[in-house]
């Protein structure tokens, strides 16, 4: 099975998110593409299949359990299908049949997402513990991808936050992940953010673009504006571009690809 790594919302190499892209030529149960997705161990392995000419199922496994939504992994299978065929434009449809249009952009991929709304919940006081965090801004939850959003004052707190993921992982149940952020300190940026899920994938995601299908709104209303640049300020750190329009959001990143081979099946 032709197999790539590809180091997405970067154009460094080693920076960026890892996310591994297979391509199947036959159909693949289900349990051993949880077991490659372990295997390699990266925060996603995207498996891709053609269906007609520029539109392809595409399928998110971490090394825990699928997920239904990745930017880094659709980002790196965008920059894999942009770089070995002639297609201009790739329409992708995931496991719940949400469609994703992707399309050139000079150097950059440009990726469209679904919106969705968040709402106002309680964060259990040993979740902040396990963080690091003493004072919020706000609180939201998102419903669609089991997220809870927490803002912070401080760019530089969130740069500096050393969660205890143990404690974490054991502080709530039936979530996903925690995302932290905060207003940018540095002008080239509006936002920053982390994003932590021991609950679903690995202890911290590098770089995540799925979660601008939330946070690009919520920072859209605080701040009454709808073209934003976003900073993840993880240890491999990553830039991406952001453009909330009605019910879509468009994500531009660029990505990098490191290897090429056979996964042997």
């Amino acid at each position: 099975m032709k197999t790539y790594f590809v180091d997405s919302f970067t154009n460094e190499k080693f920076k960026g998110n890892p996310a591994a892209v297979c391509l199947p030529e036959v159909e693949l149960e289900d349990a051993l593409m949880q077991n490659i997705a372990a295997e390699i161990g990266f925060s996603e392995t995207a498996f891709i299949k053609q269906i007609e000419e520029n539109t392809y199922s595409i399928r998110f496994f971490s090394p825990k359990m699928e997920i239904p939504l990745c930017g880094h992994a659709t980002l790196a299978s965008s920059k894999i299908l942009f770089s070995t065929t002639s297609l201009e434009t790739i329409r992708f449809i995931n496991c719940n049949n949400v469609e994703l249009f992707i399309e050139k952009e000079a150097n950059k991929i440009k990726m469209q997402f679904p919106v969705y709304d968040t709402e106002q919940t309680e964060v259990p006081q040993k979740l902040l513990e396990a963080l690091g965090i003493s004072e919020i801004v706000e609180k939201r939850y998102s419903l669609n991808n089991k997220i809870i959003l927490i803002e912070i004052e401080s760019a530089q707190k969130l740069a500096d936050l050393k969660p205890d993921f143990t404690a974490l992982k054991n502080s709530h149940n039936g979530i996903n992940g925690v995302l932290v952020t905060a207003i940018s300190d540095n002008e080239n940026f509006d936002f920053h953010y982390r994003y932590f899920w021991p609950w679903a994938g690995t202890d911290e995601d590098p770089v995540t673009g799925g979660v601008q299908t939330f946070l690009t709104k919520y920072w859209a209303t605080k701040l009454n504006k709808t073209k934003f640049n976003a900073f993840q300020s993880s240890s491999r750190t990553g830039i991406m571009s952001t453009e909330l329009v009605q019910d879509k959001v468009y994500i531009l990143g660029e990505a990098v690809i490191v290897l090429e081979g056979n996964f042997i099946l």
